[in-house]
C-alpha cells in the first residue's frame, strides 16, 4: 500500500553536508529534498522483501552515501534547527531499514504492535484515540504525540524525557503497556530474520544488530517524515509582498511598467497562492494567531512550536493530575507542564492535549479562550482571550490551512 500525498512545488534550503559516517567514505553527500517519495517508497517490488531484492538494493553504492537534506517550503525556514546526530547520518539504505522496522509488529512481545500502531500515516502519524493502545489492548494515560517533523526536535515525548529521537525509539519497545518487549528479545527477533541481517551488516558493518542500531535506523526514517507546503505557506510571501508594496499595488499598470521584476514576483506569488487557496476566514485567523489570540507565545517558528514545556491547566482539576515535565526535572515550575506540539497538520491529529481530552480544534480554542484551568503552576502565557464566536471559527480555519502533504510511504514491504 502506498499513501499518495507527495510534497509539491517545494522550495529548498540546503543544510550543511553531514559528516561522513556511513559507507560511502569521503564522497560528496547527495542533496535530497525531504518529502521526496523515493526516500520512503521502499525497495522496488511487490510482496514480502526477498533476499535477492535486498541484495540488489544494497549493492548500489548510492544507497550508502550520506545525504545532505533540504526541507520543504515553510518548514525550510527552520533549517538551522535540524537535528541529525553526527554518529547517525542519513543514508537511503538506513532510511529504508528504519522504514521496515517502523512498520514491523514483530518488534513487540506478541507480534501485534509496531511504531505505526500509535503513529500511523493514515491518522496523521498520531492515532485518533484518547490514549495510545499497546499489546493486549492496554492503554496508558497520554495521547500519542505526532512522529512527523521530528527532524526539528531534540527532546522527545510529552515530557521530554528522551534527549534524542534515537533514545525515544527505544522506549516503547520495552514499555510493558506499549510494545511490551525487552530490548534483548527484540534484538534476537531481528537477528533471526535473514533480510534484516543482510541490511544491518551493510548499514552498520562495524556493529551489526543491537538495540542502538535498531533505534538509529528507526530515527533515520522518522527524520524523513515532514510536512509539505500548506496553503498558509503559499499565502505568506503574497501577504508580505502586499504589505511591502501596498502603495505601488494601488496602480497595477504603473507598477508593472515601472518595476517589471517586482510585478513578476507579485504575479508568481498570486498564482501560487491561488493554486493552493486559503479562505478569507483563515486569513483573518492568521491575523488572530499572530495577534490577539497570542498563539505565537508558544507556537512559534517554522514548525510552530517553541519546543518548551508549559502548564495549560489541562487535567490539573483531577485529584491526582499527571505532573508531566516535573517527573523528569523535579523542578516545581515544571508541575503539570507538557511540551508544545507543532501546529502543522494539526487538523489531522485529533484528539488534542497530552491527555486527549479535547476532541476538536474548536474545543482547543475554547480552552485557550477561557485561559485554561487555574492552578498554582499555570503558565503566565495563559490568559483569557475574549474571542468572538466568529474569531474562534477564523482561528480554527487558519490552523486547518496549515495542513500540508505528507511524503509517499510504503507500509507493507517487510523482510
Amino acid at each position: 500500500m502506498i499513501l499518495r500525498s507527495c510534497a509539491a512545488t517545494i522550495g529548498l534550503v540546503l543544510v550543511a553536508a553531514l559528516a561522513s559516517g556511513a559507507r560511502g567514505g569521503d564522497s560528496e553527500p547527495q542533496k535530497v529534498l525531504l518529502g521526496s517519495p523515493d526516500l520512503t517508497a521502499g525497495i522496488p517490488g511487490e510482496g514480502p522483501l526477498t533476499k535477492a531484492q535486498i541484495a540488489k538494493w544494497l549493492a548500489n553504492p548510492a544507497n550508502h552515501q550520506p545525504l545532505a537534506v533540504e526541507l520543504p517550503t515553510g518548514l525550510a525556514l527552520g533549517a538551522t534547527g535540524i537535528q541529525i546526530p553526527a554518529d547517525n547520518p542519513l543514508t537511503r539504505a538506513k532510511i529504508e531499514l528504519g522504514r521496515q522496522l517502523y512498520f514491523d509488529p514483530r518488534l513487540s512481545a506478541d507480534g501485534t504492535v509496531s511504531c505505526a500502531s500509535c503513529h500511523h500515516p493514515d491518522e496523521g502519524y498520531a492515532r485518533n484515540t484518547t490514549f495510545g493502545v499497546g499489546i493486549g489492548e492496554q492503554t496508558g494515560n497520554r495521547n500519542s504525540p505526532t512522529s512527523y517533523n521530528r527532524i526539528l526536535s531534540s527532546a522527545q515525548f510529552w515530557d521530554g524525557r528522551a534527549a534524542s529521537l534515537e533514545e525515544q525509539a527505544k522506549g516503547p519497545i520495552a514499555n510493558p503497556i506499549e510494545m511490551g518487549n525487552t530490548h534483548d528479545v527484540c534484538v534476537k527477533t531481528v537477528q533471526e530474520i535473514a533480510g534484516y541481517r543482510q541490511q544491518f551488516e551493510a548499514v552498520f558493518p562495524d556493529v551489526g544488530i543491537n538495540i542502538d542500531t535498531i533505534a538509529k535506523a528507526i530515527a533515520a526514517f522518522e527524520r524523513t517524515l515532514v510536512t509539505g507546503a500548506s496553503p498558509a505557506d503559499y499565502y505568506e510571501p503574497l501577504l508580505a509582498f502586499e504589505k511591502a508594496f501596498a502603495q505601488d499595488l494601488e496602480d497595477l499598470e504603473a507598477f508593472k511598467e515601472e518595476n517589471p521584476g517586482a510585478f513578476a514576483r507579485y504575479e508568481k506569488f498570486k498564482a501560487e497562492s491561488a493554486a493552493h487557496p486559503i479562505s478569507e476566514s483563515a486569513r483573518r485567523g492568521r491575523d488572530l494567531f499572530f495577534g490577539k489570540a497570542n498563539c505565537t507565545a508558544c507556537h512559534v517558528g517554522a514548525n510552530f512550536t517553541d519546543e518548551k514545556y508549559h502548564n495549560l491547566g489541562v487535567g490539573m482539576d483531577k485529584p491526582d493530575p499527571d505532573l508531566g515535565r516535573f517527573v523528569v526535572t523535579k523542578k516545581e515550575e515544571d508541575r503539570g507542564a507538557f511540551k508544545t506540539p507543532t501546529i502543522r497538520n494539526v487538523a489531522l491529529t485529533a484528539p488534542y492535549m497530552h491527555d486527549g481530552s479535547q476532541k476538536t480544534l474548536d474545543e482547543v480554542v475554547e480552552w485557550y479562550d477561557r485561559g485554561g484551568h487555574p492552578n498554582p503552576h499555570l503558565s503566565d502565557k495563559m490568559k483569557k482571550l475574549g474571542l468572538t464566536p466568529q474569531e474562534k471559527k477564523d482561528l480554527v480555519e487558519y490552523m486547518q490551512a496549515l495542513t500540508g502533504p505528507f511524503p509517499e510511504v510504503r507500509t507493507d514491504r517487510l523482510p
